[in-house]
């Protein structure tokens, strides 16, 4: 009998990098693309957010008015929008330094119930959902450590207020299945790890034939 093979993703897979300043997103979103370039993956780099005016103006007026902040967090993502679809029609993985779930946990975080869920309704009508997430999560006590020396940009990255934000994200992680690694570690293990998630995912994605589920990014998730 012919064996058939399960058809072609209909466009890239798309992996986002959260969590908190200090935890060592930029780096492991670099060397993350390398392995899996060498790994025969045609990967494209992204970071939120893509314009930073939009950015600037998002930080200064968020540290006075949360919801504010997050709608300007909100159209610098709708505006990119269109250039996520087109790298995710053009390359097999786009890795991303933050998605939508940033604004969730930073500005969400100082919001109310009912704010969070309806600012979290506005992200997903905004941009495309990640197919999976990793999150490095940085222990509490470690926070304080990583920013020393750091020029603090805001009120929302100094310690206290990242505190709250971290706790924010391991509650997304725990509530989505995010595959969530220890940011104190070496960063080869990391990037051996999170190699492994990516990898996962696309295996998920082939043996499905199409588009990678919830369900099959769900995972347990490890503390630090």
């Amino acid at each position: 009998m012919r064996r058939t093979r399960p058809p072609r993703p209909s466009r890239g897979l798309y992996v986002v990098l959260e969590g908190i300043d200090g935890s060592g997103k930029s780096t492991l979103l670099q060397a993350l693309g390398r392995a899996m370039r060498r790994r025969g993956c045609s990967v494209r780099l992204r970071h939120e957010p893509v314009d930073p005016t939009i950015g600037r103006l998002a930080q200064e007026v968020g540290a006075r008015d949360p919801w504010t902040g997050a709608v300007y967090f909100t159209v610098d993502r709708q505006l990119a929008a269109p250039g996520l679809r087109a790298d995710l029609r053009g390359f097999d993985l786009v890795l991303s330094d933050r998605s939508f779930y940033s604004t969730i946990a930073y500005q969400g975080s100082r919001l109310g119930r009912r704010e969070r869920a309806r600012l979290e309704e506005l992200q997903r009508t905004a941009t495309v959902a990640p197919d999976g997430v990793v999150l490095l999560d940085l222990p509490t006590a470690w926070i304080g450590r990583r920013l020393a020396g750091r020029r603090a940009r805001g009120p929302l990255e100094r310690a206290r207020s990242l505190t709250i934000v971290a706790a924010a994200y391991r509650r997304l992680a725990r509530r989505d299945g995010w595959a969530v690694l220890d940011a104190r570690r070496p960063a080869r293990e990391l990037v051996r790890e999170a190699v492994g998630v990516v990898e996962r995912l696309r295996a998920a994605r082939s043996t499905r034939g199409g588009e990678t589920t919830l369900s099959a990014r769900r995972g347990p998730v490890r503390p630090p």
